[in-house]
Order: C-alpha cells, then sequence, then structure tokens
C-alpha cells in the first residue's frame, strides 16, 4: 500500500516554518559563537544579538513590513522548550566554590524577592474587582 504524504492540516505550517528558522538561526549562533571563542574582538552574546536582529530586519523586509506569522511569540514554545535548557546550563557553568561562597546572598534575595513577589501580586489582588 503506498502512503501519500500530504498537508493534512495547513494551518499547522507557518508553525512549523518559524520553529525551522529558529533552529536554524539558533544553530547559526553557536557555529559563529565556536568559531569566535577566543576572539578578542567580539565575543558569543555579541555576535547571537547581531545575528537575530539581521534575521529580524531580514524576516521583516521579506513580509514587506507586514505582520508577520515568524515574528510571533509563543510562550508555550518559550517555556517548555527553551526555558529549562537555559536553567539548565545556568546550573551547570556554577562553580561550586563561588555558589557556596555566596550561598547566604543568594538565599536573601530569593526570600526577599519572594516576599516583593507576593506584596505586588497582593495589592494588585486588592485592587481588582
Amino acid at each position: 500500500m503506498a502512503m501519500v504524504l500530504s498537508l493534512s492540516n495547513v494551518a499547522d505550517y507557518p508553525h512549523v516554518v518559524s520553529i525551522s528558522i529558529f533552529t536554524a538561526v539558533l544553530c547559526f549562533c553557536i557555529v559563529v559563537g565556536h568559531v569566535l571563542v577566543n576572539s578578542r574582538w567580539t565575543n558569543e552574546f555579541a555576535v547571537a544579538i547581531f545575528i537575530g536582529c539581521l534575521s529580524g530586519i531580514v524576516i521583516l523586509l521579506l513580509s514587506k513590513g507586514k505582520s508577520s506569522h515568524i515574528l510571533r511569540f509563543d510562550e508555550e514554545l518559550f517555556f517548555i522548550y527553551l526555558l529549562p535548557p537555559i536553567i539548565f546550563n545556568a546550573g551547570f557553568q556554577v562553580k561550586k566554590k563561588q555558589f557556596f561562597h555566596n550561598f547566604v546572598t543568594i538565599m536573601l534575595f530569593g526570600a526577599v524577592g519572594v516576599f516583593i513577589s507576593f506584596a505586588i501580586i497582593s495589592a494588585g489582588k486588592q485592587l481588582m474587582p
């Protein structure tokens, strides 16, 4: 039996294109960042910002300034697929000696941040009917 491939759900096409472009730009940033790791003129973060701005300008020019599906921010994509590796990498890169040396400060920032967040959310909830 021959398998017929077709676009059964055309509505998913812009989502697939946007993820593909994002993945390609991310891979390009990683490769260029590793090539320029020993450069004294620029660092990986500046290159990533430049590539992101350049790709955004190209997408805006190709879409002729109209609202593009590629430029839409998807919270689910960010919180489910992008944020966990960023947090894991940040935790993996922390030096144990520096972490435990600053442990009290880190915990104070955490506790104070929780109380500030609680106060802001509580005040906002009181103001809303």
